[in-house]
């Protein structure tokens, strides 16, 4: 057979009922989600800044990073408002490596997706009663989002599935904000479809059952650069780019027209250290134009305790990327108080 069955894994109800959260975290959720939602809809003026480690690989280093993120955000409340990154699913271009803590709880061990589902959950309630954050996944498998939407107060769909039809779909029965970022080819039609087809309400087959969505208003747009047919980097958070995407918004009659901008993969080339002059460009385009100070919602950044990255299967230094390359943390602080300073 092509497929070996391992064995059949709990249901999202059973994994919540056995790892629960207290009434505590849940007001902390609601409040924490509508502070994020009125910035989408226009009612609040604050900035978004979605950031932390490409990958969540290590409990203890995400809480302190975390801890960190806490001590600034009280400092620039008034301006920015942080979600952090607690990415536990990882989409690999070629479907080796490390696909997240939702495989492997322990990157040097083989995967484990019961154990990967417990310690994912186990680690965004630490991670909320630690910091008093509520934090942003990537959506990698929409049949698991179910096992975290208690706890996640932003959703992010990847390049190489924002154009599945499944993960649309699942976006439009969400009740927070789902970024949808364009796809490798950097084609901003299918990205904005994806963002149509979000904010429609639809009847599908979703873990077995016949659903029916109400769709997502908050469902929203991200520009991460794209690749050419020669496998060249190509960036779009340039003052044209940004333009022309507010272009193709007016021809749509979509609500809450919003976009966040990654500042690393195809728009720095992966070379990480490059995110602080991004950001403050696009804080400039924003600046200088009223139209995009509206339509720019935030930047999502790649960052951890320390800058650059490692592989698996060496001796591991603690707070270091074992995915993409990161923004240590004394650079990541200075890019936030600097986000501040320009909002």
């Amino acid at each position: 057979m092509a497929f070996n069955f391992i064995k059949k894994l709990p249901t999202p109800a059973e994994i919540r009922n056995q790892y629960p959260i207290d009434a505590e975290i849940q007001a902390l959720k609601e409040k924490r989600d509508q502070e994020i939602r009125d910035v989408f809809t226009g009612k609040s003026d604050k900035f978004l800044a979605i950031i932390g480690p490409c990958s969540a690989d290590n409990e203890d280093a995400v809480c302190d990073y975390l801890l960190r993120l806490r001590k600034v955000q009280d400092k620039i409340a008034d301006k920015v408002l942080i979600i952090p990154r607690v990415y536990t699913n990882k989409p690999r271009t070629t479907g080796e490596g490390y696909k997240g803590m939702v495989h492997q709880p322990d990157p040097e061990k083989a995967p484990d997706m019961l154990a990967g589902l417990i310690a994912i959950r186990k680690m965004h309630i630490h991670a909320i009663q630690e910091s008093g954050f509520t934090c942003a996944d990537e959506m990698l498998y929409p049949e698991n989002y179910r096992y975290l939407s208690d706890i996640l107060s932003y959703v992010a769909v990847g390049a190489r599935s924002v154009e599945d039809q499944q993960h649309r779909l699942t976006v439009s029965g969400m009740d927070i904000p789902a970024g949808m970022k364009n796809p490798t080819s950097g084609d901003f039609s299918v990205m904005i479809n994806s963002v149509v087809a979000a904010q429609a309400s639809h009847r599908f087959i979703y873990r077995s059952w016949e659903v029916e969505t109400d769709g997502n208003p908050l469902a929203h747009t991200i520009l991460r650069g794209a690749v050419n047919k020669h496998g060249e980097a190509m960036p779009n958070y340039h003052y044209e780019d940004l333009r022309l995407l507010l272009e193709k918004y007016q021809e749509k009659d979509l609500k809450n027209p919003a976009v966040i901008v990654d500042t690393n993969h195809s728009n720095s080339n992966k070379q990480y250290e490059q995110q602080v002059r991004i950001a403050k460009e696009i804080l400039h385009s924003r600046i200088v134009d009223p139209e995009l100070h509206k339509l720019v919602k935030g930047l999502m950044i790649e960052s951890y305790i320390e800058p650059g990255n490692q592989k698996i299967g060496c001796d591991h230094i603690y707070g270091k990327s074992i995915t993409d390359p990161c923004l240590g943390w004394e650079e990541s602080e200075k890019l936030l108080y600097t986000i501040a300073e320009l909002c």
